[in-house]
Formats: C-alpha cells, sequence, structure tokens
C-alpha cells in the first residue's frame, strides 16, 4: 500500500501480464462466407471494418508461412485467405485467427435459411471467380446492371415504344436502379490489397 499526497492509501496498481498485451481488448465477430480446399473468405462484423484494424490482421496473417496470400475489401469487410491446401495448413489459419482474437459469429441481424445461405455464399463465390479473371476490372455487381442497360438498348431498337411485354424503360430503370442499390451511394474506397 501506498500513501498518496493527500495522505489517503491507495492500492499498488497490479501488473500486467505480457501476454494480455498481445490479445485484442474486444473479440473480432467473423463469420465464414465460403471455405474451399486452400480458400478462406471471411466477413468482419460492421463494428470492426476499420482499415487499421484489417490491416493489423492482413500483416498477422502475411506473417504465417502456409498463408501464401491475403486480399481484403474493407467496405464489405470481406477478407480471403489463400493457404495451403493440406489439413494442417487450415489447422494453422484457425490457429491464427483465434490468436488475433477472431471468433466466428452471425455478424448480421438476419436470419437466413440454409437455402438462401448456400445461393448466397454460391453467388460470392462466382463473384470472386469474376473479379479473378478479370484482375478486378469488372464483377457481377457491374455485368448484372450492365446486361438490363443492354437489353432495354435492344428492346428499344427491336420493338420500338412499344408497351407490350416488357417496356425498354421498366429494363432501362431496374438497370439504374439495381446499379445504385448494389454500389450505394457513398465513393467507393481502394482495398488494401490495391493499395499495396
Amino acid at each position: 500500500m501506498f500513501t498518496n499526497n493527500h495522505g489517503n492509501v491507495t492500492m499498488m496498481p497490479k501488473v500486467v501480464e505480457a501476454d494480455t498485451l498481445n490479445t485484442p481488448s474486444q473479440p473480432i465477430s467473423t463469420k465464414i462466407i465460403s471455405d474451399t480446399p486452400g480458400r478462406l473468405r471471411l466477413r468482419i462484423a460492421p463494428s470492426h471494418r476499420q482499415t487499421w484494424e484489417i490491416q493489423r490482421i492482413v500483416k498477422m496473417l502475411d506473417a504465417q508461412p502456409n498463408i501464401i496470400q491475403v486480399n481484403t475489401n474493407i467496405q464489405n469487410g470481406s477478407i480471403v485467405i489463400h493457404h495451403d491446401r493440406n489439413d494442417e495448413s487450415w489447422q494453422n489459419v484457425l490457429a491464427t485467427l483465434k490468436d488475433i482474437g477472431i471468433i466466428f459469429a452471425d455478424v448480421t441481424n438476419e436470419s437466413h435459411s440454409d437455402t438462401a445461405a448456400t445461393i448466397a455464399n454460391a453467388v460470392y463465390d462466382l463473384n470472386d471467380r469474376v473479379e479473378r479473371a478479370t484482375n478486378n476490372v469488372v464483377d457481377l455487381r457491374l455485368i448484372f446492371p450492365l446486361a438490363l442497360g443492354c437489353l432495354s438498348v435492344r428492346q428499344l431498337l427491336v420493338r420500338g415504344l412499344q408497351l407490350e411485354i416488357i417496356p425498354w424503360y421498366v429494363l432501362a430503370w431496374y438497370a439504374f436502379d439495381s446499379f445504385i442499390k448494389l454500389h450505394g451511394t457513398t465513393k467507393p474506397q481502394p482495398s488494401s490489397a490495391a493499395e499495396k
């Protein structure tokens, strides 16, 4: 016990162990979006989507010898980990994620059926494949509204201004509306993988 300048008795502060300094103060909620041999895609909870925090996670993952590449998209909280395809590598990736403070939980308040989750995961994987095939030039969020826009122009040229079946202006509206909904209204930020 110590006595401060005012004559009050104070307790000695506890010594903080070195192990507790390396662990984050708050667990990072994460959801596994897809898991295929050699590739793991995670979605970080919105409360942990700060640039510095995701960069810290990427730095720790890049330091692991069995991890080949880590790609991120900070806007949607996505982290894609490419690793060796063996089981030992998979276990090492999970151990590293646990050491970082990542816990696996539902990161949204929405509840989906298993079928809806399976379809959503398939679309996420297809979008990733399209992005990789085009070197991140286009993705499904661009292709889908562009296809609807082209369909509306075709409808206008072939059918004219007829109001039968699906009018061109409806397709044009869907193209515009889906583009806005899929891209949001805020200015897109480059992913940390593009900044390297």
